[in-house]
């Protein structure tokens, strides 16, 4: 298994801004607006950013799938950016399964697929068989890579699944990110990061990890010291330090890339990225 392009030992960051849980209204500087947005972006690529993993808000601020908001934003941060623009095919937790589906049709580079259901606080992250397979499938079809994203080691089983049903992705590469301290998911914990990362299918080339709010840390040093990848933003914390708030997302980038780079694995650039996951280049220029 391999965590890096050849003749690299880098580290994709990937910002996800937004989220779709906090309200603006808790969280004013959160960026939900597009201007917000793409601001946010240019400023986490300047700050070591090689990916952007989106959720889109309407125009109260709230969580949305609507396909016009998704392909504006997708296009947006295109034309702004060299990032790599993922789209979260989770939308809000209440979002029905073939709605989200439809996020594929903003042409993003990458899209998120959740290899199973999880409990996710109060409410009920669903993700069932017949989803997961159908959204692999349509994305293989629509020349769009997955994110696999692992909320619990019994996702990693489940990797293991839509690879022997249905082969590799488009692009050949495998990708994953475990995403750790969501209430009802794994533990944001370096043991249980280690333990997803011994039971990974050997088709995986690249995996990153994502820690949820105090978790964060850990989790950041566990998956550079163990050769994977970051995913950080305020999407999964809004706080820098005990009783310090973020007041940007690329406060976070620029820690995971300095962290990175004393460790000797400095942040990839957006072409380095684009090579590890295989993605087709939707850059009109």
């Amino acid at each position: 298994m391999t965590t890096t392009p050849a003749g690299s030992s880098g580290t994709l960051i990937t910002v996800a801004p937004t989220g779709a849980e906090h309200a603006k209204a808790d969280v004013p500087q959160l960026p939900t607006t597009l201007e917000e947005v793409v601001d946010t972006a240019r400023r986490c690529e300047a700050a070591g950013a090689s990916m952007i993993h989106l959720h889109v808000r309407d125009a109260e601020h709230a969580p949305t799938l609507d396909g016009r908001r998704l392909r504006e934003t997708v296009d947006a941060v295109r034309e702004a950016t060299d990032l790599v623009v993922q789209l979260s095919t989770g939308g809000s937790v209440h979002d029905p399964l073939e709605q989200r589906l439809t996020v594929l049709g903003a042409e993003p580079d990458s899209c998120s697929l959740t290899c199973g259901t999880t409990n996710f606080g109060d409410d009920v992250f669903l993700n069932p068989w017949p989803f997961m397979s159908e959204l692999y499938l349509l994305a293989r079809e629509r020349e769009v890579v997955p994110e696999f994203e692992l909320f619990d080691l019994g996702h990693v089983h489940a990797l293991r699944r839509l690879l022997d049903t249905h082969g590799l992705p488009f692009g050949g590469r495998v990708h994953v990110d475990f995403v750790a301290g969501v209430p009802g998911g794994m533990p944001a914990s370096p043991q249980a990061l280690l333990a997803g990362v011994v039971m990974l299918p050997p088709e995986v080339t690249s995996w990153s990890a994502t820690g949820i709010g105090r978790g964060h840390l850990p989790v950041m040093a566990a998956a550079l010291s163990a050769g994977g990848h970051l995913r950080v933003g305020m999407e999964d914390n809004v706080v820098l330090s005990r009783g310090v708030p973020v007041r940007h997302n690329d406060e976070l980038v620029a820690r995971a890339a300095e962290v990175a780079t004393l460790l000797q694995r400095p942040p990839l650039s957006t072409a380095e990225a684009r090579m590890m996951l295989g993605v087709r280049d939707r850059r009109r220029r």
